[in-house]
């Protein structure tokens, strides 16, 4: 299991590398947490895109909690990219993972 640090640096790695290979959408699965109440990975992946956002550095976010095809943001999203609506996760309210628009 990754320490909060270790997660956040491998998250910025990963951003990086995505916007390097001019990908405009990343899935991230940063998970739960081990006792299903909602780890520190995910309060501070979520606390660190909402950071990168305000600064310009990634276009937006939508939470898995919110991923579902009655949020405004995720429905805009969908309707620009119709094979979203095959996301398995799609719906669900899946606090595990994020959608990063870069």
């Amino acid at each position: 299991m990754p320490q909060v640090r270790d997660a956040l640096s491998r998250l910025e790695r990963e951003l990086a590398t995505a916007k390097q290979q001019h990908c405009t959408m990343l899935k991230l699965i940063h998970g739960y947490g081990s006792s299903g109440v909602g780890g520190d990975i995910r309060i501070a992946v979520q606390k660190r895109l909402r950071e990168f956002e305000g600064q310009g550095a990634i276009r937006g976010c939508i939470f898995g909690e919110n991923w579902s095809a009655s949020d405004s943001q995720t429905w805009d999203l969908v309707k620009l990219h119709p094979v979203l609506k095959h996301d398995p996760d799609l719906g669900r309210g899946n606090r595990g993972i994020t959608i990063v628009l870069l």
